[in-house]
């Protein structure tokens, strides 16, 4: 199928035929796999979330009428919606449903600025917007500034909801519904192809600038499928899921979304602390954790003794080697970017290799250090409605100059001691 989404730039074709014929590109879409997974294991539990749980069959059916709702209130396929949501399950629900009506999420962090978000939308040209209340008259003002922008969708944890709710029109003609009310009965998903992008990741530019990055259906079932196998992740793992939502979409090293396209379980953690997380690991049997380096290092602070489910802890590139208390399990970083870039550590070790073969991993070598340019099956070959920023940041044969300062380790592997022109 030809992507729909304009302004990005496709893989060529011989790219294309390759990635398919060797099983990297399964043409199956993130919301379709899913779909897959909640028909096969529907009593298994999916997200954890305080006092929330959801089984793969109950998660699946709120994507189905909240997709169902999103297409009520005037969500259409091909429409890019911002997604700025906290580490909770609306989140992940909201960006299947907006998958699966065949809209193009664009994921942002919770705290990038109003400026920022307001170049976002700009640049998206985003009809809707799935955040928080707090920030309703951000999105207002946002919305009085252009055309685009006609449909918020306010999230309200758990208790805080108005009592009044539904619609209301603010002075711009900017429509917003409460995102708990957006509900409706399930109706026939359109088609759209795995090889069309599938969400955009916001990335700062090197004057702060947002730049958006498209990822496929494909490329990024691709990249939590290895990245998951490299881990050794499957349907009996529960993932500790304690960095931000959209942080755990931009590494995909599995992340939330890896997780739960194997069968597992995802523990959302509000607090990355040791007293918020360790509770969460002995209660729920919690087999690999997914931290922030700060994290890590609060969890060897505290001795926490022996965490018996936990196999496996991943934190992001620091690099360096891991220091501190050693925790009793299996620790690794990864190294991702935004980008598609996916590369894995080995236990306690600082050096990275690729996911496979085919993530082609080279230096543009100044001596024995240099800039690690990356393509393959993961890894975008643009950003969206960007051509400067194209021109600066990819090779004419389609690599990605990551700006990540490496050199080659003695076991082959990659060694990341900074950023270029740090």
């Amino acid at each position: 199928m030809t992507p729909m989404l304009d302004g990005w730039t496709p893989w060529p074709e011989e790219f294309v035929d390759r990635y398919r014929s060797i099983g990297h590109w399964r043409g199956v879409t993130l919301d379709n796999l899913l779909s897959d997974t909640a028909r096969r294991q529907a009593p298994r539990t999916a997200l954890v979330h305080g006092a929330t749980r959801l089984t793969y069959g109950l998660l699946n059916r709120r994507v189905e009428r909240t997709a169902a709702g999103f297409r009520l209130r005037g969500l259409r396929r091909g429409q890019r919606v911002v997604v700025r949501l906290p580490n909770v399950p609306e989140a992940v629900i909201a960006l299947f449903a907006l998958l699966r009506v065949g809209a193009v999420p664009v994921v942002c962090p919770v705290a990038l600025g109003g400026r920022e978000l307001a170049h976002v939308v700009r640049v998206s040209e985003a009809a809707g917007l799935v955040g928080t209340a707090s920030h309703r008259s951000e999105v207002a003002e946002i919305a009085a500034e252009g055309p685009f922008l006609r449909r918020a969708f306010t999230y309200e944890p758990p208790g805080t909801e108005s009592p009044y709710g539904g619609m209301s029109i603010d002075s711009s003609g900017c429509h917003f519904f409460p995102l708990g009310s957006v509900d409706a009965a399930p109706e026939p998903a359109p088609v759209h192809g795995a090889g069309e992008v599938a969400f955009l990741l916001v990335v700062p530019g090197p004057d702060g600038t947002p730049r958006l990055v498209p990822r496929t259906h494909d490329a990024y079932a691709y990249q939590v499928r290895a990245s998951g196998a490299a881990v050794g992740l499957s349907a009996q793992d529960v993932h500790l899921a304690a960095l931000p939502a959209e942080s755990l979409l931009a590494s995909g090293c599995p992340g939330i979304l890896g997780t739960l396209l194997c069968g597992g379980t995802v523990v959302l953690a509000d607090d990355p602390g040791p007293a918020a997380c360790l509770p969460l690991v002995a209660d729920e049997q919690v087999t690999v954790a997914t931290l922030a380096p700060a994290g890590l290092e609060a969890w060897q602070a505290s001795d926490p003794g022996p965490l018996k489910s936990l196999r496996l802890i991943l934190t992001p590139s620091t690099g360096s080697d891991q220091t501190g208390r050693e925790l009793d399990c299996e620790t690794r970083q990864f190294l991702t970017l935004p980008e598609g870039v996916a590369a894995l550590s080995g236990s306690g070790e600082s050096t990275f290799h690729p996911l496979t073969s085919d993530d082609e991993f080279t230096v543009d070598r100044d001596g024995d250090l240099g800039e690690l340019l990356v393509r393959g099956p993961s890894v975008t070959r643009g950003y969206y409605r960007a051509p400067d920023a194209d021109a600066e940041a990819f090779t004419s044969d389609g690599r990605f100059r990551t700006g990540v300062l490496v050199r080659r380790g003695a076991d082959g592997g990659l060694l990341v001691t900074g950023r270029a022109g740090a």
